[in-house]
């Protein structure tokens, strides 16, 4: 987990940055994205994974130990009005971007979990599956997680019929119900597919 970071190292980088995002797939809410710095000695020990194999308790137990550790981390979001406006993948892209501008100082070097680079002058390396192979891009992919579904539950309590709090936006059968039901709330993507094909059904209204 720490081979691309030693790599970098090695090479002279001081602030290496892993950057992950979380969000790509739901059909509501925002793509959040992460970026950690960390020094050495890395954090290994501290059971950093990938977010998506871990439970939800353990997520929630990294957040401190990651803040604790890390020199910086930085969070981006991009909301579904501006999702539909320049399309999901445009969006992650951004939301990564943002999370390295709003790190407490500029990092030298980005590990990017996937194949595409972000607009920025820093050097960068995109990996792919990297939050399985970086502990600063699974740290990334933590943040990212935990931080987009602490959004999701606020939006439950303000629209409850669609059950935010348990799907994330993630296009279960409860969701699509609702959705098919009630019409898409403010929170909804409108340039997605399942909700595209329900936009005459309201606008918010549910909730």
């Amino acid at each position: 987990m720490d081979f691309y970071e030693k790599d970098a190292f090695t090479k002279g980088f001081k602030a290496v940055a892993g950057i992950d995002e979380a969000g790509r797939g739901p059909l509501a809410g925002p793509v959040v994205a992460a970026a950690v710095i960390f020094t050495p000695p890395l954090p290994l020990s501290f059971g950093i994974r990938d977010s998506k194999i871990l439970s939800a308790s353990k997520r929630d137990s990294l957040v401190f130990d990651i803040y604790l550790k890390a020199r910086s981390v930085g969070v981006g979001i991009v909301w579904p009005t501006e999702v539909d406006s320049i399309n999901i993948h445009r969006a992650s892209l951004e939301a990564m971007r943002r999370a390295v501008s709003s790190l407490a100082f500029k990092p030298d070097m980005l590990l990017i979990d996937g194949s595409f680079p972000i607009d920025t002058d820093i050097e960068q390396r995109p990996i792919i599956s990297g939050d399985a192979l970086s502990v600063s891009i699974a740290a990334a992919s933590i943040i990212a997680k935990t931080t987009r579904d602490r959004i999701m539950d606020a939006y439950h309590l303000m629209y409850p019929d669609y059950k935010f709090s348990s799907n994330k936006g993630y296009p279960t059968k409860e969701h699509l119900e609702a959705l098919s039901k009630a019409g898409p709330a403010p929170i909804h993507r409108r340039s997605f597919r399942g909700v595209r094909q329900d936009f005459s059904r309201g606008d918010g209204s549910a909730g």
